[in-house]
């Protein structure tokens, strides 16, 4: 999980423009040559998630390291499914990894401007696009600062709203 991140962000997105083309040599060895996933948003997806996936998983690994699994075992014990151990045990308990991973990942993922440019070929308008656009292309600087205070008071939000989940989950022993 941990070794993309030794190689540089810009070079991990490119490598992706170079596995997705249809001219592959993988894809004409398979005879699949001819889907057209590249410039897409299927394209962008899949370059979002490889590049911020671990961002999401080493915070849920570090909680679910942390937890303690008798508990999980006594509620089987107690009459529970796997599943309902599961919802009201484990995640209870990863609820704090969970949510540092998904705000580790949202914060960049907001002003995302790199995967949508390379591999959507900029024809998909992300908010860090679309400011991009404005300050670079329109040469519209008050609505492109206006879009980026917009993003700005949308991340502090959930920041607040981050730091008041937190803050009741420590209140009640979470």
């Amino acid at each position: 999980m941990i070794v993309p991140f030794w190689t540089s962000f810009l070079i991990r997105t490119y490598s992706w423009l170079v596995i997705l083309d249809p001219d592959f040599f993988l894809w004409r060895a398979l005879g699949l040559g001819d889907f057209e996933i590249l410039y897409t948003t299927k394209a962008i997806y899949i370059g979002v998630i490889y590049n911020y996936l671990p961002l999401m998983v080493l915070p849920l690994y570090a909680a679910l390291e942390r937890m303690d699994w008798s508990l999980v075992e006594a509620a089987q014990d107690l009459g529970d499914s796997s599943f309902r151990a599961f919802r009201r045990v484990t995640l209870p308990l990863a609820l704090p990894g969970v949510l540092a991973g998904s705000l580790l990942v949202f914060i960049p993922v907001t002003g995302e401007y790199l995967v949508p440019a390379i591999l959507g070929g900029d024809k998909t308008a992300y908010a860090g696009n679309l400011i991009a656009q404005q300050f670079l292309e329109a040469r519209d600087w008050p609505f492109g600062a206006a879009i980026a205070m917009v993003v700005v008071g949308g991340l502090t939000i959930a920041l607040l709203v981050y730091a008041r989940a937190l803050g009741k989950q420590e209140q009640y022993g979470g």
